[in-house]
């Protein structure tokens, strides 16, 4: 892997407003010296091999062509962990297609653990208004911001991860686009289905849940986990093996992938399999940023994003929950599928969170109703293709 984690000099802080933007033309403000009209000495004027308008024209563009030659860098900053599997698995190997599809002509630093300063909450933000180049962040970061994209969060919606995060790349193109205008997405996907994983005994009936304060990862589950009877609490993941380890949290949803990153098979013990629903999460890019690039580097990039890295990621994730559950196995951990008759109790209870959603998103003007159906369609179009 060609690729390091970069690491932010010390002092060297993030600045609200700061683009590299593409310049096109030599700037010079030379004039052609050989375009001048002749002199009246012209007779006296002693022979010269190159006249010295046209040898500063030779340097100028000789300048031009070095700084043409320097390498674009882009800066991608993630809240992700160094060691997690979106960072060692994804973002680097990304960085190193980028540098190798180009030629070494664009390389991509990655700054995880949030190295950039500011918190999860402020990523899209600081795509947005170029503060970093690209983030890769979770849509749940920011209650609220993203109303369409709950679609997918919503309970028992969301299907494997290879099929969710190709048919949230479809929704995307067919209904989110307006929801992400501010910046340039490179790509969706989603995580396996989560699960409740709790630091007290087993979860196995909705009377368990009842009154236990659970990590929720977004304001869609928020809402599924307070119509089961449990108080969401809301925070990053960075933060939840602490609030775990200290008592302020008694469990926490997320899939079994996210559990080895962030070692929170250290301070669990119980985990019920309910496949809730998805984590989100989208890559996105400076618009003026991506614009701004030289029309190569932007094939370069759109070529190793979009549909193929959807499936990929997907594949990635979903095939990642087996090592996430292996480390409670090896703990001696207590497992807890859901029973049917248990899950139709919570399917029954967290129907007015989906009605919720689709009077909100109506009150925009949107068909929710419609959306739902076209999200289901297209995670079982998905689910089923080779």
């Amino acid at each position: 892997m060609n690729s390091t984690i970069a690491t932010a000099p010390a002092g060297n802080t993030t600045r609200k407003g700061r683009q590299r933007e593409a310049q096109g033309g030599n700037g010079s403000g030379f004039a052609d010296e050989s375009a001048r009209a002749p002199s009246n000495r012209a007779s006296h004027r002693r022979p010269l091999h190159l006249p010295i308008g046209a040898l500063a024209a030779v340097l100028l563009c000789a300048l031009v062509n070095t700084a043409d030659a320097e390498p674009v860098t882009l800066r991608l900053h993630t809240f992700n962990s160094p060691k997690s599997l979106a960072v060692r698995s994804f973002l680097l190997p990304w960085a190193s297609e980028i540098k190798d599809r180009s030629g070494g002509r664009a390389r991509v630093q990655v700054f995880p653990a949030m190295q950039l300063g500011g918190k999860s909450s402020d990523l899209y933000r600081q795509a947005r208004d170029g503060v970093v180049d690209i983030v890769w962040t979770s849509p749940g970061y920011t209650p609220g911001r993203f109303p369409l994209t709950e679609a997918f969060e919503l309970p028992f919606v969301c299907g494997n991860a290879e099929a969710t995060s190709q048919a949230l790349v479809a929704f995307y193109r067919k209904w989110m686009r307006a929801e992400y205008a501010d910046t340039r997405p490179l790509v969706f996907h989603a995580a396996a289905p989560g699960h409740i994983h709790t630091n007290g005994g087993p979860v196995r009936a909705l009377e368990d849940l009842a009154g236990l304060k659970i990590r929720a990862p977004s304001h869609a589950t928020a809402a599924t986990l307070e119509a089961l009877g449990a108080v969401p609490v809301g925070m990053p993941v960075p933060k939840v093996y602490e609030a775990l380890s200290r008592g302020v949290v008694d469990g926490v949803w997320v899939p079994w992938t996210i559990m080895r990153p962030f070692r929170l098979h250290e301070v669990t013990r119980s985990h019920t399999e309910v496949a809730l629903g998805c984590v989100l999460f989208v890559m996105t890019m400076n618009k003026a940023r991506y614009n701004g690039l030289p029309e190569e580097i932007r094939d370069v990039v759109d070529q190793s994003t979009g549909m193929a890295l959807a499936r990929r990621l997907g594949r990635l994730w979903q095939e990642d929950e087996t090592r996430g559950r292996d480390l409670a196995v090896q703990r001696g951990h207590g497992i807890v599928p859901l029973s049917e008759p248990e899950r139709e109790r919570w399917r029954t209870l967290t129907g007015p969170v989906v009605t919720a959603w689709v009077n909100k998103v109506g009150e925009s003007g949107h068909d929710g109703e419609t959306m739902l159906a076209d999200a289901a369609r297209l995670i079982a179009k998905y689910g089923t293709d080779p």
